[in-house]
């Protein structure tokens, strides 16, 4: 048996949690191993991603907040292992509350206690030009593993990413409204100029898609949440899309001296050509997150966003 922790370096009280916990794995015998949160979130993600690779773990448990714990799914995306998270962080919309101690939830998960949440993520495909030597950010690293990387199709200029909350597209830094395209499993929908669009999980229906005014959608739905963003027009509204739509967004209208910037999950995608276009699709392989309790998510969405 072999687990992953990852911790959030930069708080006393989870780095504390982290000593407890492998205090606890070395007396049982558990193998082990540990990577602070600076590890992902470096501009060199490379060596913790090959070192995870090349292990198999029953278990990883996150001491941190939902943006570690966005990180860490990246990490082992493609891969059936549960994560545990344990909110040592803000809201903690993804996390169990630290309360019940860290050993008691890690020894409930080991034995199967706790209940599984298998949840829908994103595949991401970015076209650029008509050049394939781009340089993208490292988030894409993790995904060579199981086939993400640039297609076999050979077509120019095309690279694939991993999202578990969201991409959103948006003006870059001129500041100008971009003219967009959106067409949702070969249908066209509409051309629409705005600051940019947001395609979300459900699990990201609580994190920026919300914040735009999209709707809070329960973690089991395994469809799409496309949102603009700031739209010039009245009548630009969500659309939530079935499970097995693609969503494709055009870009190649935008005038030159216009550019789109690209997030995922929060992290900023660079390449050397400008972006024409972004594909996102449900990812193949879901991500698996362990609750101590059923109404985790309403519970927290109450609290959160309706409590006075």
């Amino acid at each position: 048996m072999r687990l992953l922790v990852v911790r959030n370096d930069s708080n006393p009280k989870a780095v504390e949690a982290s000593f407890i916990l492998i205090g606890f794995l070395s007396q049982q015998g558990i193998k082990y191993d540990i990577f602070d949160s600076k590890d992902l979130y470096s501009d060199d993600f490379g060596p913790a991603y090959r070192s995870v690779a090349s292990q198999d773990y029953e278990l990883v448990v996150v001491l941190g907040g939902d943006g570690t714990i966005l990180r860490t799914a990246r990490l082992v995306a493609g891969r059936d292992v549960p994560i545990l998270g344990i909110n040592f962080g803000h809201r903690g919309f993804l996390a169990n509350a630290e309360e019940p101690g860290v050993l008691d939830l890690v020894t409930r998960a080991l034995a199967g206690e706790l209940l599984s949440e298998r949840r829908a993520n994103l595949l991401v495909e970015v076209r650029c030009g008509e050049t394939r030597d781009m340089v993208g950010s490292a988030i894409d690293e993790s995904l060579l593993k199981i086939g993400y990387g640039i297609n076999d199709s050979g077509i120019h200029g095309e690279r694939r990413f991993f999202a578990l909350n969201e991409v959103a597209i948006s003006r870059g830094a001129c500041g100008r409204m971009l003219d967009m395209s959106l067409d949702i499993s070969d249908c066209h929908i509409t051309d629409l100029a705005g600051d940019g669009i947001i395609v979300a999980s459900s699990t990201g229906s609580t994190a920026y898609s919300l914040a735009a005014g999209g709707p809070l959608v329960s973690p089991s739905y395994d469809g799409l949440i496309v949102q603009p963003l700031a739209p010039h027009s009245l009548n630009a509204r969500a659309i939530v899309t079935d499970a097995s739509d693609v969503v494709d967004i055009s870009l190649s209208r935008i005038e030159e001296g216009r550019t789109a910037t690209l997030f995922v999950d929060g992290d900023m995608l660079a390449f050397d050509k400008a972006v024409v276009g972004v594909t996102v699709r449900r990812g193949e392989y879901p991500t698996t997150l362990l609750y101590a309790d059923r109404d985790h998510f309403y519970r927290y969405a109450a609290k959160a966003f309706f409590s006075s």
